[in-house]
């Protein structure tokens, strides 16, 4: 036997409530101080996730947790994840958030449609909903009830949740900070969902150290001993509820004390929960298996499909032999995994049984009574199908495009006509593509070739899969697939094959791959007839931005006056496009416009690959404010679909945007963001990775490895070439300016000279702005100056203002040391006026050294300089207060609680010193 001292808190006898928490001292330390932020002091964590495997203790953490939280005198919110309705569109946020809808009255008008239209309350019941603001008046409930009373919000089995719920989840989650309010989740470790096992803390429970297993065992009712106890030790592996379940089964004679045979594993525990079901009554079984069958945690619905069965007497074995709880109309089983193992013990005729009792008492949903129907389904089955297909629209049109895919996918199984159920699988992989889920997109569409013969379904399922291939970084597959579409449907289906190419396009762009991109534009001549101007333009654009800039300058304009007002694809692509061409102005208008269409369609991964690339646009423009504001955005929607092409990215660009204003941090920065992210397989974002830590060391004062980085933007073969056709090209003038710096000039002069005919001969303002930089910098004598006048000679350098005032700034040092100081001066004062607006903090410096070197007096700093800067969502919010909005103007306009807007207001008005929001505008334009 273990003796009590072997781990903290030993010494004492342990409560069976207890028994669960034993050796988790650590992980309840950090979920107590979730608690404490929540119901006390309001500071620190928001959202913390517990993992960890089946039986490992973590609803007995949760419980604990809820039990602080309520004796605090929060108000608990609690919902379970149930594999049955995981299909079910909202099943578990509705659950979660029933005590609060009642509340969805005092919403404006719009969110409380659509709140009313999603959870099917009163007259607004079937209601068409709009995605966002359905999102938006779920967080205001969750912000208005904290505001009258802390709340807790705890969900467990959080990877059985709908993926509408999820989704609503994460946009709540990601918005607590401020509110006295916090989430406590669940689930086990190998299938935490994709929007939470990132960007929130987790904690995970691991399994028991044997001295804590121990005390686990010598508290059971029969605590094993001898051999027996050295293979219940050496089989559970510190799983909790192995553990107990085991001493259980021993105690009882269900498993030998000795022999050679092991014991069930955890895998194989499901077996021994349904144990003591041969004991109970058959009116018991019957009720429990309806209570596994539904597991929503709702009496009445077990009551509902009993028929004349009595079942609260039925479920009181049940209770004594503490399978379930009854309390306040809820039934709650014991573990989840006790619901798996009624199910699983339960013959199919008896599960069919259930699931037909549930339908046939859910006629008035019908949503749920379609899945029940699927679940009873013994084979292909067209009613059931079409129902489910009928319940996927429903889902749709609220704006619930994964539980349409859920809905769809389960329809195609049950469809008997292998053509319907091809088409109601890319049916579902187009509403999971709206949905932004490319991991089940790919599922989905894996499965069509073996149900069709037909080749335009088979091709839209490569484009589907092409396109989430590219989403999740792995371009090389991406153009595999999408390139053997095209070249195979080039002749009969030109169509799809055009589609197929515009897809690869972005792949082959982002890859940079030279075989790829020459395999694209010879397919592409091969359709340069097929009639889409859009798709065309974009294929120009990114495989030829530099040498073939005037033919696609020509797609563009021509595709963006054919144009439709709302055409979502045209805008994105269009955009894309623009962006490419340095066409950045027009880029900024056409994404944000599409921004805009997608926030109100809600599709999340789309809306990250959407506000990625604007926030690029809007960097390059010197719009660096409204950059980091579209970052954020970015990181949250990509976080939630799994888009990792845009959160690598976005992270990129945050570094980059860290370094050229100064942070110290930007380099650790930098190098987290593409941890774990191969990027010789992704060759733009390699270059971009390389740009930021070359920023990052010009700032620290390290040129060599400036020098290093910048130059790795280039081969070192005899004839260097770009290592990204587009993207190396931009950094040139960087190039130079580092090889001056590290005395590499001469380096740096060869690689100039060997990519002049990447550079193509019609160059846009921007490139030949950059092109003449480098020459001046790496010129000899007098020369550099007719290079300088040219880099600053268009008047459309302007749209890139930071770009524009590194010329002025490298222009008038080599001016002041020769004496021209006078000439100096004004480009000075510009550049400084620039780098001011901008806060890159290092040149502004630099700008106003030379500019008192040159003998004139440096204007004064700004009066917010010294103050400590706002966020992106603060300065967001303050200039939108600024301009009048109220509170609740502002939460609707952003997506967040009116809570937490007053929240981040208050830390505004410190950093300002300002009292009043009338003060807002005065102050702002001290920091503009």
């Amino acid at each position: 036997m273990h003796r009590p001292s072997e781990v903290s808190g030993a010494g004492r006898p342990q409560v069976p409530g207890e028994q669960s928490l034993l050796g988790r001292d650590a992980e309840w330390a950090r979920i107590a101080a979730l608690v404490e932020s929540a119901v006390g002091t309001g500071r620190g964590p928001s959202v913390l996730v517990v993992t960890g495997e089946p039986g490992a203790g973590k609803t007995s953490l949760l419980d604990r947790a809820a039990d602080r939280a309520a004796a605090q005198g929060a108000l608990v919110l609690r919902a379970r994840g149930s594999e049955s309705e995981h299909g079910i569109g909202l099943a578990a946020l509705h659950q979660l958030l029933r005590p609060l809808l009642s509340g969805a009255g005092r919403l404006p008008e719009s969110q409380r449609r659509a709140v009313r239209g999603a959870f099917g309350i009163g007259a607004g019941a079937g209601e068409p909903v709009d995605p966002l603001h359905l999102r938006v008046g779920v967080s205001t409930l969750v912000g208005d009830a904290a505001a009258r009373r802390p709340l807790l919000l705890v969900v467990d089995d959080l990877q059985w949740l709908d993926l509408g719920s999820l989704d609503l989840l994460a946009f709540v989650a990601r918005r607590l900070d401020g509110e006295a309010a916090a989430l406590l989740a669940a689930a086990r470790e190998d299938t935490v969902p994709l929007r939470f096992d990132r960007d929130f803390p987790q904690v995970t429970v691991g399994p028991l150290g044997r001295a804590s297993a121990g005390l686990l065992l010598d508290a059971q009712p029969v605590p094993p001993c001898g051999r027996a106890r050295s293979r219940i030790l050496q089989e559970a592996a510190g799983n909790p509820l192995a553990l107990v379940e085991l001493s259980r089964a021993l105690a009882h004679g269900r498993v030998e004390s000795g022999g050679s045979r092991a014991l069930p594993l955890t895998k194989r525990l499901e077996n021994l929960f349904a144990a003591d079901l041969p004991d109970l009554p058959a009116d018991t079984r019957r009720a429990l298996l309806l209570a596994a069958a539904t597991d929503t945690g709702e009496l009445s619905d077990v009551v509902g499909a009993a028929g004349g069965l009595d079942c609260l007497g039925a479920l009181e074995p049940a209770e004594r032999a503490g399978l379930v709880r009854i309390q306040d109309g809820l039934l709650r089983l014991r573990h989840p995994l006790v619901r798996s193992a009624i199910y699983g013990a339960a013959s199919f005729t008896e599960r069919r049984s259930a699931h037909l009792a549930l339908a046939g008492a859910l006629v008035h949903e019908p949503d749920r009574r379609a899945w029940h129907l699927a679940a009873a389904a013994t084979g292909p089955d067209a009613e059931v199908a079409d129902a489910l297909a009928a319940s996927a629209e429903r889902a749709r049109s609220r704006g619930g495009h994964a539980a349409a895919a859920a809905a769809l996918e389960r329809a195609a199984d049950l469809t008997p006509d292998p053509e319907l159920r091809c088409q109601r699988l890319l049916a579902a992989a187009r509403s999971a593509m709206f949905g932004g889920h490319p991991q089940w997109v790919g599922e989905l569409t894996a499965r069509v070739t073996g149900y069709t013969d037909r080749p335009e379904l088979r091709a839209q399922a490569g484009v589907f899969s092409g396109w989430a291939l590219g989403l999740t970084l792995r371009h090389d597959a991406a153009l595999e697939s999408l390139l053997a579409v095209a070249e195979q449907h080039v002749a009969a289906l030109p169509d799809a094959a055009l589609s197929a190419l515009g897809i690869a396009a972005t792949s082959a762009f982002a890859s940079g791959d030279p075989f790829h991109r020459a395999e694209l534009r010879r397919l592409a001549e091969r359709l340069a007839d097929v009639p889409d101007p859009n798709s065309q333009a974009w294929i120009a654009a990114a495989t030829a931005p530099h040498t073939g800039r005037a033919r696609a300058l020509e797609l563009l304009a021509a595709a963006n006056a054919a144009m439709g007002e709302d055409d979502l694809s045209a805008l994105t692509v269009l955009g894309g496009t623009a962006w490419c061409m340095d066409e950045t102005a027009l880029a900024v208008e056409l994404l944000g416009r599409a921004l805009d269409h997608l926030r109100r369609a809600g599709t999340a991964g789309t809306n990250a690959t959407v506000s990625q690339a604007i926030a690029l646009a809007q960097y390059e423009s010197g719009a660096w404010t409204a950059a980091r504001n579209s970052t954020e955005d970015t990181l949250w929607m990509a976080a939630e679909a799994g888009a990792d092409l845009s959160a690598v990215g976005t992270r990129i660009l945050q570094a980059t945007l860290d370094a050229r204003q100064g942070d110290p941090a930007a380099r650790e920065r930098a190098e987290a963001a593409v941890r774990g992210v191969d990027l010789r397989r992704s060759l733009a974002l390699q270059v971009r990775h390389r740009v930021a830590l070359s920023i990052a060391a010009t700032v620290a004062g390290d040129h060599a490895e400036a020098y290093r980085q910048v130059r790795a933007l280039f081969t070192r073969d005899i004839r260097p070439r770009p290592v990204h056709y587009h993207a190396s090209l931009y950094y040139l003038g960087d190039l130079a300016a580092a090889a001056v710096h590290a005395d590499e000039v001469a380096d740096a002069r060869a690689v100039f000279e060997s990519v002049q005919p990447d550079l193509g001969d019609d160059r846009s303002p921007r490139l030949h702005a950059i092109v003449e930089r480098a020459a001046a910098l790496l010129a000899e004598g007098e020369d550099a100056e007719r290079h300088f006048r040219a880099a600053l000679a268009d008047p459309a350098g302007a749209g890139w203002p930071f770009e524009r005032a590194l010329v002025q700034l490298d222009h008038a040092e080599w001016l002041r040391r020769r004496r021209r100081s006078a000439e100096a001066r004004p480009l000075l004062g510009a550049a400084l006026e620039t780098f001011r607006r901008l806060d890159a903090g290092p040149w502004r410096d630099r700008a106003a050294a030379e500019l008192r070197a040159a003998g004139a007096e440096v204007p004064a700093a700004d009066a917010g300089a010294a103050q400590e800067p706002l966020t992106p969502q603060e300065r967001r919010i303050a200039e939108l207060a600024a301009q009048g909005l109220t509170n609740r103007d502002i939460a609707a306009r952003l997506y967040l609680s009116p809570r937490t807007v007053g929240y981040h207001l208050r830390k505004v008005f410190a950093k300002l010193g300002i009292r009043a929001r009338a003060q807002l505008r005065d102050a702002l334009g001290g920091l503009a």
